[in-house]
């Protein structure tokens, strides 16, 4: 207690070198922290693009090109999945329900998604958060649309503002467009921070409607066009589908049927399951976070170093005040206990002070990252790899501080005591 009392006093004595030490490591332990936090959330949140869906099916294709055309919408399928398909996928037993989804065509640079209705309900991301709707409501016309935040906001649409969808992903060209059948908004999704921000919602049976006619890539009869009104009142059952959302009614259940269905011997289809394969995407574009955390560890080592440079530069003001203590009967081990708890003092007060204002900013700034960029930061007790970070940031302070203790401990009585000309 004793040498833990002449640490602290003596660090008062340097009170401005030793506030800014202090502030050196609390921001680097900030630093890394917050990196690490960021990084976690930032994994989980892409895991969880899309949430409470037990598979997603398609044809067969990579899993990983699967995950990227059905939830993405960044691609495109190398071939449907025909609607009987879909129809023998419904019918087990093991299904709950199944969300169609098709590609295929654009507005003005962003992806059209035709779906049913049910998709509003079922389709989760992030926390198992459902979609909402800041205006309107989900399709119930044959041409209405619903549209992502991204699109309105980009775009400047209201509610009954009409639309013109246009064939094919790529750059809207005269004759590729369905001017013919225009859309009218009627409903904007809240931003999710996922790929629904930039897609239009239509039925499936508005795709199979504006497509009439144009099974080679372009409208071939003109004679036979019809009007909306026409479009309306004609059977436009869907016949394929791009991929297909699929919930269960119990998990036990997911591995059975993916083999079922990766064996289906009416057309070549994959079953994949969203949480893996989001792993796998995630481990070939994740090394940014490497990047990112070797960066910080960087910082958090420059503020030790700018601690052991500040107490290997008050040895030499410190000679006498060491040689004193020598003389009054202190041992060298107690000289070098001493340094070693001022190292250890200025480090723990660093991390302490460190982790507190970084849940402190996260609590103010949360809902706003949350909204701007749609990465949700989980603020949870500490989990055990930023403890480990906060122990091991803890233990190498600790260590270096040896290096001005030894100096000290080697310092000689006479060495403190001689007049210096």
């Amino acid at each position: 207690m004793i040498i833990l009392r002449l640490a602290w006093q003596s660090l008062m004595n340097r009170k401005f070198t030793t506030i800014l030490t202090i502030l050196s490591i609390a921001v680097s332990v900030m630093l890394l922290l917050g990196v690490e936090k960021v990084r976690s959330s930032a994994r989980t949140s892409f895991i969880n693009t899309i949430s409470g869906t037990d598979l997603v099916v398609g044809a067969r294709t990579g899993g990983v090109q699967l995950l990227l055309y059905s939830v993405f919408h960044i691609g495109d399928a190398t071939a449907n999945v025909t609607w009987k398909t879909v129809e023998d996928i419904k019918k087990r037993d093991e299904v709950k329900w199944i969300v169609p989804i098709a590609l295929g065509d654009s507005h003005r640079g962003y992806r059209v998604v035709g779906t049913s209705s049910e998709y509003f309900e079922r389709f989760r991301y992030r926390r198992n958060i459902p979609l909402q709707f800041v205006e309107g409501y989900k399709f119930s016309d044959l041409f209405d649309a619903v549209l992502g935040a991204e699109v309105a906001r980009t775009l400047n649409y209201k509610i009954d503002d009409e639309i013109i969808l246009a064939h094919g992903t790529g750059p809207v060209s005269i004759g590729k467009d369905h001017g013919d059948t225009p859309f009218r908004v009627s409903g904007i999704l809240a931003p999710t921070g996922t790929p629904v921000d930039r897609v239009v919602h239509v039925s499936m049976e508005a795709i199979e409607a504006i497509h009439l006619g144009w099974e080679t890539g372009a409208y071939s009869d003109q004679s036979n066009k019809k009007s909306a009104e026409e479009l309306r009142k004609i059977d436009l059952s869907p016949k394929a589908a791009t991929a297909v959302y699929v919930g269960l009614k119990s998990r036990m259940t997911t591995f059975s049927l993916q083999r079922w269905i990766n064996t289906y011997k009416q057309e070549p289809i994959i079953a994949i399951l969203p949480g893996v394969v989001f792993g796998e995407l995630w481990s070939m574009i994740g090394n940014i976070e490497k990047v990112l955390l070797i960066i910080s560890t960087l910082v958090v080592l420059t503020a030790i170093l700018g601690m052991i440079i500040s107490i290997l530069a008050s040895l030499n003001e410190r000679r006498r005040e060491m040689a004193i203590l020598r003389a009054i009967g202190a041992k060298p081990i107690q000289i070098f206990t001493l340094f070693t708890a001022e190292a250890t003092t200025i480090a723990f007060l660093g991390v302490v002070i460190g982790f507190f204002s970084l849940y402190s900013t996260l609590f103010i700034i949360q809902p706003f990252i949350e909204n701007l960029t749609g990465l949700y930061l989980d603020i949870t007790l500490p989990k055990w790899n930023e403890i480990i970070l906060m122990v091991t940031i803890m233990g190498a302070a600790v260590l270096a501080g040896i290096i001005p203790a030894l100096r000290a401990y080697r310092t000689s009585l006479s060495d403190g005591l001689m007049i210096r000309g």
